[in-house]
């Protein structure tokens, strides 16, 4: 632009300097006249360009104070006064600034909406392996865990109800998530409470909901939420270590692991004693093959994706048939027991039967208390054919940890629990989600405003 602008200024002096030589030809011995017009042209030029120049940088100008008054008059704080104001989210605001730069980043997003831990969340939260990140400085994690509590999109908590959804966080690290839009947390209507669900099925409950800020909406929540772990960590953690031994006997562990964007019904350790008496005889590629036809690659399935009489394709090829019977979900003759673990590259649903890939036909009966066995002629023991030899046993109660907003004491008590490998508690907290997630089949899946 300002090449152009040279080039204007020195056309417009030298029609200036001709015009004069070109009417008064007498003035051609006197070229000083001439450069005096040359120099009154380009002068004026200037003056002109000032004065259709300098009316747009004024009204830019004002324009910026007038927004910046706007903002300051209209009694919004930004993200950065707004934690600093609230006493409670002390722990919160020191964290952020113990992160180079991240205070800058939040302090310039807009339409978010941050899930703000209380004091006493991080109080709770430092006693657990996950909190150890936090004392021990990992930068790293320290960012994640933060990241993964700004949702992308402003929602207020009237926007949750008793559907789930399933919103996209600023988590994209591929260290901690291999999921495409970022790394989920689930909301939902629970009792009138508005509750997130994250990792290992831990949830929150909003304490405090819609504290607005120039850049979106704060929830003060009363835990803080857990990134997502892999596949390995999270069947761990739920007592799944049938699935555990039987990915690493078939040497799928990485494999599965470095997918993206996947589903995976994993069944129960019941489930795999259901056939106990084909376990000793499968050889590694018959057990590779049985467990990829429990996992989509491509598609992140939440249960509010599942539709009634869906088929999705399984990673060892064919497909999986999805049911819907009075609000139950089965996957062929598999019923989902506890839907939407999230794990760090996709989600995981727990379910009761064992997968075929050679009976790809099986039906479930819905009004059976118990599914019959994929596998024709496999009988049940008591013994998982060696599956969970060497495999650790989880040393706390990770899963499914965060309170809800009415345990029940049957709950509570583990009474009533369902024979899973998955803590009972966990299985009730998700009934009514995905009953809800049934009924409403695909509504509401995955929003990214």
């Amino acid at each position: 632009m300002p090449q152009k602008l040279l080039k204007l200024k020195a056309v417009f002096a030298l029609c200036l300097f001709l015009l004069p030589l070109l009417c008064f030809p007498t003035l051609l011995y006197s070229t000083s006249t001439s450069l005096n017009f040359c120099l009154l042209g380009y002068s004026y030029f200037n003056y002109i360009m000032y004065r259709q120049l300098f009316p747009v940088a004024a009204l830019a100008a004002t324009t910026f104070a007038q927004n910046a008054t706007n903002s300051s008059s209209s009694g919004t704080p930004s993200l950065t006064q707004l934690l600093g104001s609230t006493d409670s989210l002390s722990t919160l605001r020191t964290a952020i600034q113990g992160v180079p730069g991240l205070g800058d980043i939040l302090g310039s997003a807009s339409n978010v909406t941050v899930l703000a831990p209380s004091n006493e969340a991080f109080e709770k939260f430092m006693s657990t392996p996950q909190g150890a990140a936090l004392a021990d400085n990992d930068q790293d994690a320290i960012q994640a865990l933060l990241q993964y509590h700004v949702i992308n999109g402003t929602y207020p908590a009237s926007a949750v109800t008793e559907m789930p959804v399933f919103l996209p966080t600023m988590l994209n690290n591929t260290m901690y998530a291999n999921v495409t839009g970022g790394q989920v947390v689930e909301a939902v209507m629970q009792e009138e409470n508005v509750i997130f669900y994250s990792g290992l099925l831990n949830n929150a409950t909003v304490t405090t909901a819609d504290q607005n800020f120039t850049g979106g909406v704060v929830h003060i929540i009363d835990n803080v939420l857990t990134v997502p772990r892999n596949i390995s960590s999270t069947a761990t953690s739920a007592g799944l270590s049938a699935v555990v031994g039987a990915l690493s006997q078939a040497q799928l562990v990485d494999t599965v692991q470095s997918l993206s964007d996947v589903t995976i019904f994993a069944p129960n350790n019941s489930a795999f004693q259901a056939i106990g008496s084909a376990l000793p005889n499968l050889t590694m590629t018959q057990l590779a093959g049985i467990l990829s036809y429990h996992v989509v690659n491509g598609t992140v399935a939440y249960s509010s994706m599942l539709e009634n009489d869906m088929t999705v394709p399984a990673l060892a090829g064919g497909d999986l048939r999805i049911t819907i019977s009075d609000g139950d979900v089965f996957v062929n003759s598999a019923k989902v027991l506890i839907p939407d673990v999230l794990v760090a590259n996709g989600v995981v649903h727990v379910i009761d039967n064992v997968l075929n890939p050679n009976n790809t036909m099986a039906m479930p009966e819905p009004t059976a208390e118990v599914q019959s066995a994929a596998f024709e002629g496999a009988t049940s023991t008591d013994n998982l054919g060696g599956l969970t030899s060497g495999v650790p046993t989880p040393t706390s109660a990770e899963f499914g940890a965060g309170p809800t907003p009415a345990e029940s004491e049957e709950t509570a008590s583990g009474g009533g629990a369902m024979e899973t490998g998955a803590p009972a508690g966990a299985a009730m907290k998700k009934e009514g989600a995905i009953a809800m997630a049934a009924l409403f089949a695909a509504g509401g899946v995955y929003m990214n405003a």
